[in-house]
Parts: C-alpha cells; structure tokens; sequence
C-alpha cells in the first residue's frame, strides 16, 4: 500500500514567501488518506548556513534525518520545498543502483554552491542528486547523468545549462504522446524509477500557487498520463510532489483538483 510522507520543509527555497511551502503541504496532506499519512514534524526556524555556500543548511540536515528515520518502500512525499527529494533518495529502502530518476521541473536545480546566486538548496537539488555539491547533502554515490530524465525544463540559468544538455530530456512537447516518458526512462536501462515533480513544472494556467512560475509549461492531464504509462512499463520506487506555495486557502482549493490528478497519477 502506498503511504504518504508529508514533509512541510521551507528552508532550502529561494523565494521571499517561502513559508507559504508549509501551507501547501498541509493543504495537499488534508485530501490524503489519513491511516496511510505521517506528517513529521520538522524545523520551522530558518537553521545556519555553517560555513558552506548553502543557506540553512543545519535545518535542512536535520530534515534530513527525519525523513530518514520515516522513509519506507512504495512512500510519495509531500513538500515542502523540492530539494526533499534528495533526502528521500538519500534513504531510499534497496538503494538507488538500479534506479532511475525522472525530474518534472521548470527549473534546472543544477547549480551547486559555487555558483548558486541564492544559496538556497532547492536550486541545488538535481545536482545534488548527481552525487555533487555540497559533501552533506549530496547523494554518495550519486545517480549516474544517463539514469536521470528531465521533464518540462525550460527556466535555466547560463551555469546550468552545460549539465543540462548531458541529461536524458522529454520536453512540454514530447508529453503530446504519453509513451514519450516511458521510451525515455527504458532507454536509460534501470529497473525502477522514482518520480519527482515540482509543480512549476505546470503551466501557470493550470496552477497559481507557485513561487515562480514558468509561462508553456504541461498540462496536467499530459503529465498525469505520462506517468500512468510509465508505470505501466516500469516499477515505481516513489514520487514526490513539492513545491506548492498557495497565498490563500482559497487559492489552494482553486489548485487542489490540478495537484490530486497528479497524486493519482503516482499513487
């Protein structure tokens, strides 16, 4: 049975409203079914940087440590900021060697420390993922750049773009033909696959409740179809979904029906 990790981390985000994170969280927590949810309890204030280039760094380790602690087999994460991915990962029951990894995200979060304009983690995270970057969050060993499938990417800064363009890629286009994303990630050779979306992946016409919102993004009824054919082809190790930053209880019902077709999808 599937069982849902709520994980209301803001820290390593980027934007001014970045606490708005935890309000997205517990807005998806409340439609999931209550016996196969834990919410963890996680830090609220905004920790120390201890000297590296990441912000925050000390709460966002010890999120870390909770998820841990409450990571098990067939798990969807709920965030909070996308960089709980990499903690997932980090701690994902058989490890990650026969893993791939399909990122659905506007943005690159490729950028490691040095070369970060925000130090803010979440701008990190895929790089991370890689096994780069700062030594305490990122993944060792790392998953290798030909299992990792990005989807929907479209916002990148110069510094990201070289390690973009050595990645597996499904553009906003390509999800026109549900078998697009399955092809990609059999392509890559792994026997499972976990599946990360950040919800800027969505066009902002479908979803308001953003940090930053990318203009021609996917639809939510291409991206759900997309991953029901993965599924189809391929064992799913976990999902996440994060990045849900609504301004208001009304803007997040306005939201929730795009955010549950993609829960399902997963799920």
């Amino acid at each position: 049975m599937v069982r849902f990790l709520v994980v209301p981390q803001w820290q390593g985000s980027p934007a001014a409203r970045a606490m708005l994170l935890m309000d997205g969280a517990s807005a998806i927590a409340g439609d999931l079914p209550r016996a196969a949810t834990s919410v963890l309890d996680v830090p609220i204030e905004a920790g120390e940087s201890l000297g590296t280039g990441v912000r925050r760094l000390s709460a966002i380790r010890r999120t870390r440590e909770l998820v841990a602690e409450n990571m098990t087999t067939d798990t969807v994460v709920i965030g909070g900021d996308c960089s709980v991915t990499v903690a997932a990962l980090a701690s994902l029951p058989g490890g990650t060697d026969d893993l791939a990894v399909v990122w659905c995200d506007a943005h690159g979060d490729l950028h490691t420390p040095d070369s970060s304009p925000s130090g803010a983690f979440s701008g990190m995270a895929l790089r991370a993922v890689l096994g780069e970057g700062e030594p305490q969050l990122a993944l060792s060993p790392g998953i290798p750049r030909e299992r990792i499938v990005t989807v929907g990417m479209r916002n990148l800064d110069d510094d990201e773009v070289p390690v973009k363009d050595e990645l597996r890629g499904v553009s906003v286009a390509d999800l026109a033909d549900p078998d697009a994303l399955a092809d990609a990630v059999a392509a890559t050779g792994a026997a499972r696959v976990w599946v990360h979306i950040d919800v800027d992946v969505l066009d902002p016409s479908a979803i308001a409740g953003v940090s930053s919102p990318a203009p021609f993004g996917v639809a939510p009824a291409d991206l759900s179809a997309s991953i029901r054919a993965l599924r189809a082809r391929l064992p799913l190790a976990g999902a996440t979904i994060a990045g849900f930053a609504p301004r208001t209880p009304v803007d997040a019902v306005d939201d929730l029906g795009a955010l549950l077709r993609l829960v399902g999808a997963v799920a």
